[in-house]
This record gives structure tokens, sequence and C-alpha cells, in this order.
């Protein structure tokens, strides 16, 4: 039977311990596993990471009135707003057609990413406890973010058609389009969040720093302009803010829901396989290099 020692072997007597308790099969206590054996880990409690996604879902708003309507509240309350704000500071000739389902569908989009940022940077800190009692992959808990943030994303969804049909949208097949442009923005909010994750740990001073992060981001990705227009004679820097993966993201689900927004005019846009292709590349990219990132300090969770 295997026992289980705390090792670190560092140097000195630590280095003879540690030839010790290899030649007697002793492990690691809390080390990180390989790589192979951490994911069958991580799948082996899957159903741990979705009844927490679940609970947090539940739990998020219930000390509220209105419970869980705030899930659906909340963005349209940012749309209610942004779109009063900047309804007046668009001038006709620059806005997107049909201006109100535009900005519903990019409010209730990227609010998947801001919130596994956020919630991510915050998955192993606000359950310190948990990390320090028991043992189990810690990546479970920014997955649990992403799973709560996916089943928030399914509500808005349901609302953002709504509001999109009553602005005169007829739906149409293109429709299906936003479950693959969600499912690789899902990937790459997953990565931020694993990237998140760790360097909150490490540096606590992170989490204060991510409202201003994502505000910039925000305004940034073209939620409430259409990115080509704006940026689209600043060369370069152009290019880059185009290139932008939010900004990708929310063209694909424009382009899907909006038949009166797809051209390659003024206020139009124009999306190819390139565009997929990139969409692929950052969810798929962020998604594994953050996953690693996150498992290569495996051990140090719950240290602190």
């Amino acid at each position: 039977m295997t026992s289980i020692l705390p090792i670190r072997p560092e140097t000195g007597a630590s280095q003879r311990a540690a030839a010790r308790a290899a030649e007697y099969g002793l492990v690691q206590l809390g080390g990180r596993p390989p790589l192979g054996r951490y994911i069958k880990e991580l799948w082996a409690r899957r159903h741990f990471a979705l009844e927490f996604a679940k609970s947090r879902f539940r739990s998020a708003n219930e000390a509220n009135r209105l419970g869980m309507a705030w899930v659906v509240l909340n963005p349209l309350i940012q749309a209610a707003v942004y779109g009063l704000i900047f309804g007046f500071i668009l001038t006709s000739n620059s806005k997107p057609h049909n201006y109100t389902a535009f900005l519903v569908c990019g409010v209730f989009t990227i609010g998947l990413f801001s919130g596994c940022f956020t919630d991510g940077a915050k998955s192993l800190v606000a359950n310190r406890g948990l990390v320090r009692t028991l043992h189990f992959p810690r990546a479970v808990l920014p997955i649990a973010t992403l799973l709560n943030k996916l089943m928030e994303l399914v509500a808005t969804t349901v609302v953002m058609c709504v509001i999109v049909m009553l602005t005169g949208e007829m739906p149409q097949l293109d429709w299906l389009l936003i479950i693959p442009a969600y499912f690789f923005l899902a990937l790459f909010s997953g990565g931020i969040a694993f990237v998140a994750a760790r360097l909150t740990v490490h540096l606590r001073d992170i989490s204060q720093l991510i409202p201003f992060i994502n505000r910039l981001i925000f305004y940034l990705s073209g939620v409430f302009y259409i990115v080509g227009n704006r940026f689209g004679d600043r060369g370069i820097l152009g290019k880059v803010i185009e290139a932008n993966p939010l900004n990708v993201y929310l063209s694909l689900v424009r382009y899907a829901m909006l038949e009166g927004i797809r051209g390659t005019g003024p206020n139009q846009i124009s999306i190819d396989a390139t565009t997929w292709i990139m969409a692929a590349g950052y969810g798929v990219v962020m998604f594994v290099v953050g996953f690693i990132f996150f498992w290569q300090a495996e051990g140090l969770y719950g240290r602190d």
C-alpha cells in the first residue's frame, strides 16, 4: 500500500529524504500529477464540477426578491443604459442597421467572457477552504465557473432571440450559427478563467485591476459599434483591433442573428472562412494554453 507524505526535495537532507521516499514508493502530498493522469482525475470529477456550477447558479441571486430574474435583468439593464447613452452620441449615419438588436447581441454575448474573467479569477481564492481541505484537481473550480456562466448564457440567449424578433428580425437557419460561435467563445473564456485563477492566487492585487481591464476590453471590442468603421483607417492598429478575439465572436453572432447587417458596405459585417478559423484558433489555443498554465502550478494551490 502506498503511503502519502509531504516531501520537499530541495538540498542536502531533503534530497536524501526524497531519494529514500522514492525507494519506498512514497509520493508527494498535494503535488502536481502528470498531465494525462490529471485530465483523467478531472474527468472523474465532472459531476462535481457540474453540481458545483448548478449550486452557484441557483444561489447567485436567491437573496434578492426577484431571484433568478436578475440573470436576465442585468444584461438587459446594461443594454438599455448603453443604448440610451450611445443612441444619442452616435449619429444616424454611424449607427449599424437595427441598432437595438445590434447592441443587445453585443452586451449579452460579451457577458460570457466578462463573467468567466471576473469569477474565474476568484474561483480558487473564494473557495480557499475547499482547496485546503479536500483533494481534487483544482481545475474543477475554473471549469465550474465556465459551466455556471454557460447556464446563464442559455437563459440570456432566449431573451436575446425574443428581443431580436421584436425588432423585426425573423428567425432563420443562420441563427444556428450562434451555437459554434458560442462554443468557441466558451473555450476562449474558459482559457482566460484558468489564467486569471492562477495569477490571482500568486498576486491578489490582480483582482483589483480586472474590472478596469474588463471595461477596456468592453469598449475596444465593438459592443457599441462596428470596429471596421471606427478603426479601419488606422493601419496596423486597426487590423489588430479588428483581430481582437471578442470582436471576432461578436461579429459571428451578429452576422448570424441580423440579416440586414450582412455585407461589405459601411456599417455592415462581412464573414468568411478566415473569420471562423480565427474563432476556432483563438478558442482552442487559449483553452489549451490556459489549462496547461493552470496545471503547472497545481501543487501550489492552497499553500498560501
